[in-house]
C-alpha cells in the first residue's frame, strides 16, 4: 500500500531546520559582538586591557574592573567571574588588586576574586572551572554564622608558565611558582616551588625537575619532537601525509604477513590431517 504522507511534514520539518540555523546565526554574531576588547569594552571600564585580549561573551560577573588589570593577548573563556572587592560599587582606590599577564588564558566559568592581590605571570594558562581568591571566611567565633565573619586576605601570586587543570582551586597566601602544574581537582596552599608537579587536597608536590638529574619521579611517557625551525604549513602538511602513508604500508604488511601466516598454518593442519587418516 503507498504510504500515506501528511503534506505539511516535509515542510514543517524543513521549517524547524531554517528557524534553528537562525538561531546559531543569532547566537553567533551575539557572542561576536558581545565580546569585550579594548577597542570595544561595552559598559566595562578596566584599569587597563592590552592589545588582542577577549572577554568572551556571555560574561559572567565583573566588578571592580577599574582595579584589573589584563596584559596583551588574553583569553578569557566564557561564563568567567572577575572581581576586585567584596563588593559593586566599592571605591578601592588606584591599586590594582588584579593583574593577569600577557597570554593568559582563562577558561569557561572559572572564578578570579580578588579583595587585595592576585597577580597571574605571563602565560598562565587556566582550565575550565578553575577558583582563584585572595579571601576567605574565617570562623574564630563559634557563635557567629561563618558568612557573616570578616574574612581574611592574604595575597596571591602564580608564576608565569604555569598550567592549572579543570576545578582546581588556589586558596589565599598560595605562591606557585615558575611553569608549576596544577592536577584537576587539587586545591592549593602555602609556596609550590618551581618545575613541579601538585595534585591532590590539599596539594602536594608528586613531581619536580631539577637542573642536572631531570624529573623525579621521571615521566611516563616521551617528550614530544619539537617542530624545526622555519618549517611551512604546506611542509608539515607534506610530512603528515608521508607518515600517514608510511602507517598504511607498515600496516597492509603487517595484515599480509598475517595472512600468509594464517595460510601456512592452515596447509600444516590440512597435511597433518591427511597424514592421521
Amino acid at each position: 500500500m503507498p504510504e500515506n504522507r501528511n503534506p505539511f511534514s516535509s515542510f514543517t520539518a524543513w521549517r524547524r531546520r531554517a528557524v534553528s540555523r537562525s538561531v546559531h546565526r543569532a547566537w553567533r554574531r551575539l557572542q561576536r559582538m558581545g565580546a569585550v576588547t579594548a577597542q570595544r569594552p561595552g559598559l566595562l571600564r578596566f584599569g587597563s586591557m592590552g592589545e588582542g585580549t577577549r572577554l568572551a561573551f556571555p560574561l559572567g560577573s565583573v566588578f571592580g574592573e577599574q582595579c584589573i588589570h589584563l596584559g596583551a593577548h588574553c583569553v578569557i573563556g566564557e561564563q568567567v567571574t572577575m572581581s576586585a572587592g567584596m563588593l559593586p560599587g566599592l571605591e578601592l582606590g588606584p591599586e590594582a588588586r588584579m593583574r593577569i599577564g600577557d597570554g593568559c588564558v582563562i577558561g569557561r566559568g572559572s572564578h578570579l576574586v580578588a579583595n587585595h592581590s592576585i597577580v597571574l605571570g605571563p602565560d598562565v594558562y587556566c582550565g575550565p572551572y578553575v577558583y582563584i581568591t585572595d579571601e576567605n571566611h574565617s570562623y574564630d567565633d563559634p557563635e557567629q554564622p561563618v558568612g557573616k565573619q570578616w574574612p581574611r586576605s592574604e595575597a596571591v601570586e602564580i608564576g608565569s608558565g604555569s598550567w592549572l587543570g579543570s576545578g582546581a582551586v588556589v586558596l589565599p597566601g598560595a605562591r606557585i611558582g615558575r611553569n608549576v602544574v596544577v592536577a584537576a581537582g587539587a586545591v592549593v596552599r602555602g609556596t609550590v616551588p618551581d618545575h613541579s608537579v601538585v595534585a591532590g587536597a590539599p596539594a602536594k608536590v608528586v613531581r619536580r625537575y631539577t637542573p642536572g638529574t631531570g624529573w623525579n619521579p621521571p615521566l611516563r611517557t616521551p617528550a614530544p619532537v619539537p617542530l624545526p625551525e622555519g618549517i611551512t604549513h604546506e611542509q608539515l602538511l607534506a610530512l603528515a601525509e608521508a607518515a600517514d602513508a608510511e602507517e598504511a604500508q607498515r600496516r597492509t604488511a603487517e595484515a599480509a604477513e598475517a595472512a600468509e601466516q594464517e595460510r601456512a598454518e592452515a596447509t600444516e593442519r590440512r597435511t597433518a590431517d591427511a597424514a592421521e587418516r
